[in-house]
């Protein structure tokens, strides 16, 4: 993280500092979209963004370690003292763990319920034992503390035009919508993990289950009812961007570039994964880099756009409190009491 972002956003102790760049630093290396869109950011939110996703992306490398050496006892024990970690951080503002610093005081900046943070650690530790989702419904309530409170804990420091209560469930969705992304992108990865992101239900009416996933998997072949059933799965995600959208507009607006950008180039995964097949057990669904550049390009563009609107609102506000008349003077009753020699009408 750059000084000048640090200091535009007022932390100037050198621990706290090292501690977002820490954040920021998971961030790049695991989020390069959302980094990416991140950057379209006013300068002194930027590091608030790298601490909420930093902390998530430090959770997840937990859960989702492929390392032999980390076995899930050793999972369940990191999970556990980052989970007590995080409540003694949150409660009393100071920790050992640069992130979870980082966090704690984010939340306190930008007054973040705690409650979102212990919903997101709930789903993760659900990561450890759960493996599969017999409805969609089942996979929602899981999402819920996986990725709509992550839209909750970013709406805060994005701001809104709107009381915060009547963003929160675009935001909400947009944290789902852009898991559900990434569900049908890592299909494969997931698999050799042991999980299965697309629910049961929705797979078996498509004549699919774990078995048949595993036989594609390992033989790098296709099969139209898996072709079917991630269809269904991509149309499923379109949908809940869908609610996402009208969220857009209740953002501030130097805000709305910053997620606009991330919404397309998530929901441009669906386009690649179609594009591609829907081969997704196999290889990855990626965005083209002159794909991704572009909606950068698009993205800076409304950056300038807003932040010149801002600034013209801002000056034709000063103008406005030049112009306007000065109030009248107060008069005392004194001053309007008729005197001895005026006339009483």
């Amino acid at each position: 993280m750059t000084t000048r972002e640090l200091a535009a956003a007022g932390i100037t102790d050198e621990t706290l500092r090292e501690a977002y760049r820490r954040c920021r630093a998971l961030n790049a290396r695991h989020g390069k979209t959302y980094f990416l869109a991140t950057r379209l950011l006013p300068i002194e939110r930027r590091p608030a963004v790298h601490a909420l996703y930093g902390f998530a992306r430090w959770a997840d490398d937990i859960v989702d370690s492929l390392d032999p050496d980390f076995g899930a006892g050793q999972r369940v024990a990191a999970l556990a003292a980052l989970r007590e970690s995080l409540a003694d951080g949150l409660r009393s503002g100071r920790s050992h763990e640069p992130v979870v610093l980082a966090l704690a005081d984010t939340a306190r900046r930008y007054d973040i319920p705690h409650r979102h943070f212990d919903d997101f650690m709930a789903a993760m530790s659900a990561d450890l034992v759960v493996t599969d989702y017999p409805t969609y419904a089942d996979l929602r309530g899981y999402m819920h503390g996986s990725a709509a409170v992550i839209g909750l804990q970013m709406l805060p420091v994005l701001g809104t035009v709107v009381p915060r209560e009547e963003a929160a469930p675009h935001a909400a969705a947009l944290g789902v919508a852009f898991q559900l992304s990434n569900f049908l992108r890592d299909v494969g990865e997931d698999l050799d993990r042991g999980r299965v992101y697309l629910p049961a239900d929705l797979l078996g009416a498509h004549g699919v289950d774990r078995a048949l996933l595993r036989r594609c998997r390992d033989t790098g072949r296709d099969d139209r009812r898996v072709t079917a059933a991630l269809k269904e799965f991509e149309a499923l995600t379109r949908g809940v961007y869908r609610e996402a959208l009208p969220g857009l507009a209740l953002l501030d607006p130097v805000s709305r570039p910053c997620i606009r950008t991330a919404f397309v180039l998530y929901s441009g995964i669906l386009d690649a994964a179609a594009r591609d097949g829907y081969t997704v057990l196999h290889r990855r669904a990626v965005v083209p880099r002159r794909r991704r550049a572009a909606v950068a390009a698009d993205g800076l563009a409304r950056v300038i756009a807003a932040r010149l609107r801002a600034r013209e609102d801002a000056r034709r506000t000063d103008r406005s409190a030049c112009a306007a008349p000065a109030p009248p003077t107060p008069v005392s009753a004194e001053a309007v009491r008729p005197h001895a020699h005026q006339e009483v009408a």
